[in-house]
């Protein structure tokens, strides 16, 4: 079995993969001041009530954008798990081409990300992750990766209002069922989901101006979801793309792809 795992700046996201088979996924609170011990305990008691030993465990892969928390999880990984993560970075094979000046400035989730998405749909891809931030990846027809674009999460959107003004108050992140809202609340969730779905709208039409083609267009991370239904330019939601993508890149680096 491959535990592979995603770690963000909110959250750690990752599974049990036994061969190609996604067996089990988890989520958990990103805190750079948890030892390697403290989040041992976590996965493994998780694991445990999975009915999944630790022994199954044959290897790991593990991509990460917090670099303080890169080191915990490595120790995590081979005092517990006894095996040496392969972590992720842009001199690994993916099977895409990296055309961007500066590789290693990429966040290795979107490669991953991206990696995943070309593996599946071989042609122009955009591919939209909602996470910390809310990021926007070209691929071209012929699996290079371009770049994109970076824009504030839909969280660090709404915590902002909260925090930055002294009378708008924190909302749930939901669709409010009117764009115009009948009060501070319906306003606030108007302006998040429906201006998060414009945002996307106009930065993918942009891009795919650029890319000169209507690319595919893929949207993963923890808000796809909410964002995907009233987003104009969304086609797909692929919840567990950078899981998919560890997996696959564990593989080719094993020569099995």
């Amino acid at each position: 079995m491959l535990l592979a795992i995603d770690i963000g700046n909110t959250n750690v996201v990752w599974g049990i993969y036994e061969g190609r088979t996604l067996k089990g996924h988890w989520r958990l609170a990103t805190n750079a001041s948890t030892t390697a011990d403290e989040y041992s305990v976590l996965f493994v008691n998780i694991l445990q009530q999975a009915g999944i030993e630790t022994r199954h465990i044959s290897d790991a892969i593990v991509s990460s954008v917090v670099p303080s928390l890169t080191a915990v999880f490595d120790e995590m990984v081979e005092t517990y798990f006894k095996h040496t993560p392969l972590i992720v970075s842009a001199d690994l094979d993916m099977g895409i081409q990296i055309a961007y000046p500066n590789p290693h400035e990429i966040g290795s989730d979107r490669l991953v990300n991206a990696a995943a998405a070309y593996a599946r749909y071989k042609t122009c891809l955009i591919i939209v992750d909602f996470g910390t931030a809310t990021t926007f990846c070209a691929v071209s027809q012929h699996g290079e990766y371009l770049g994109g674009a970076i824009a504030p999460g839909l969280g660090i959107a709404s915590d902002a209002l909260f925090t930055r003004t002294a009378k708008l108050p924190k909302v749930d992140l939901i669709r409010p069922k009117t764009v115009i809202g009948k009060d501070t609340v319906g306003g606030m969730q108007s302006g998040l989901i429906f201006g998060y779905a414009g945002l996307v709208d106009e930065l993918v039409t942009r891009m795919q101006v650029e890319l000169g083609q209507n690319a595919t267009v893929i949207a993963t991370g923890g808000q796809a979801s909410l964002i995907a239904p009233e987003s104009r330019t969304i086609q797909e939601v692929r919840p567990f793309l950078t899981l998919e993508g560890l997996e696959l890149i564990y593989r080719k680096t094993r020569g099995e792809e």
